[in-house]
């Protein structure tokens, strides 16, 4: 009762406005201070968010976003878009797909889903409404393209994923590899038939390149495919581990844009800056849900409700799909890595306890929380998108447009269920 108590409370601050990092720090304090002593309170104070602040898994949170910022901001991502535009120009609906294919490249570098929703809402919303595009859709598509950049290595949801679990980053990162591959297809897949079904999504095909054309422009996409294999690839080979790859990534990227000329020094600044707060904000929500995780432990709810998972005689597809169902739910109140920080500490034990591979459980998280971060009304990519935005776009046409790629995601996420192996053979063959 404590701990449903504790959620109701939390939820209703977050409501109001108080920083979900903030609320959750206060409901757990506030809680371990009125269950256990003001001792333990004051304790777990001074030492928990010490040892996640000095954590050095942790370190790869901001590198990746450094990396990102960097990428972005020195125009190659503009590169990006037009070549693969190139090679979509003549299906209908192509803006829609070369939005899915190029932010899912841009994640390769990027690790942040509200990174890509920005970006591609400033480089392609303004090309598809030019060209006849339904606003709210080309926002949606953007909206659920960005979630990309949370599955596809390197992620920032991953390392905090790995850091809340216990598991191994280097391992989670790989485990995203194909999944996100896999959800690529399956939204440009699904693009090619919602442009059929509904005719006013997207104007006939108006443009075609020919080969030399479409090839044009590959040299300038170098430094994305360098620092892949600089970040993935040292972890895939073992030569480094996730947080110095972070790190190489991040120095790498600094160094090529600006041997480049593509940015300046008061650019570089500004990408410093934004890291920071970005960082900030992200280790403060880390932080508070650790706190309300552990008061959640101290007060018996985590340890009562796995015992009651497991005496109810849950299967696993029924706990998957409670699980399902709980995040749906979430979505439409909380930010993802809240979620995550806030339900993981008794889920994931859970599904151990159940044989359910830690791995492929790590995975539909991961789809779930993309899930989230689209849902309507507090979707965290749809603020994202509407706030960059320059055009005119309809709430309702935007909450009308992004119900397919949801479906698209369920729909990956039952090919991961059926196929497991998509997930599992890279991270046990490889590392």
């Amino acid at each position: 009762m404590i701990g449903i108590t504790a959620m109701i409370v939390l939820l209703a601050i977050s409501a109001i406005g108080v920083p979900v990092g903030i609320a959750m720090g206060v409901v757990a304090l506030t809680g371990l201070w009125l269950v256990a002593e003001p001792s333990m309170a004051l304790i777990t104070l001074t030492t928990l968010p010490y040892a996640l602040a000095t954590s050095y898994t942790l370190v790869a949170v901001p590198m990746f976003i450094l990396m990102g910022m960097v990428i972005s901001s020195a125009g190659i991502v503009t590169d990006l878009y037009n070549f693969i535009h190139r090679w979509f120009s003549s299906l209908r609906g192509s803006l829609l797909m070369v939005t899915t294919v190029a932010s899912a490249a841009f994640g390769a570098v990027s690790g942040s889903s509200a990174v890509n929703a920005a970006v591609f809402t400033r480089i392609a919303l303004p090309e598809m409404v030019r060209h006849g595009y339904q606003a709210g859709v080309g926002a949606a598509a953007i909206g659920a393209a960005g979630t990309l950049a949370s599955l596809i290595p390197p992620s920032i949801t991953v390392v905090i994923y790995a850091v809340v679990t216990g598991q191994s980053i280097g391992r989670l990162l790989l485990a995203g590899l194909f999944p996100g591959i896999l959800t690529t297809v399956v939204y440009v897949v699904g693009i090619a038939v919602s442009v059929r079904l509904f005719k006013n999504w997207a104007p006939a095909p108006s443009a075609r390149y020919g080969w030399k054309e479409r090839f044009s422009g590959l040299r300038r996409l170098w430094p994305i495919l360098a620092l892949f294999i600089l970040v993935v690839g040292g972890i895939f080979m073992g030569w480094t581990p996730p947080s110095a790859a972070g790190g190489i990534g991040a120095t790498s990227a600094i160094l090529i844009v600006l041997l480049q000329r593509r940015i300046g020094l008061s650019t570089l600044w500004d990408c410093l800056n934004r890291t920071i707060e970005i960082s900030a904000v992200l280790f403060l929500i880390v932080v508070g849900g650790m706190l309300f995780s552990r008061f959640l432990t101290v007060a018996g709810f985590i340890p009562a409700i796995a015992e009651l998972v497991l005496q109810i005689g849950l299967t696993k597809h029924a706990f998957l799909l409670s699980v399902v169902v709980l995040f749906l739910f979430l979505g439409m109140f909380m930010d993802t890595i809240s979620m995550l920080v806030v339900t993981m500490p008794f889920l994931h034990p859970i599904a151990e306890s159940l044989g359910i591979n830690p791995i492929l459980f790590a995975v539909i998280i991961f789809k779930l929380l993309e899930i989230a971060a689209v849902s309507p009304p507090f979707g965290l990519n749809l603020f994202t998108v509407l706030a960059a935005s320059d055009e005119p776009i309809p709430t309702g046409e935007l909450y009308r447009g992004i119900i397919p790629f949801i479906v698209f995601d369920l729909i990956t996420i039952a090919l991961l269920l059926a196929f497991p192996a998509i997930t599992t053979w890279l991270p046990e063959h490889m590392m």
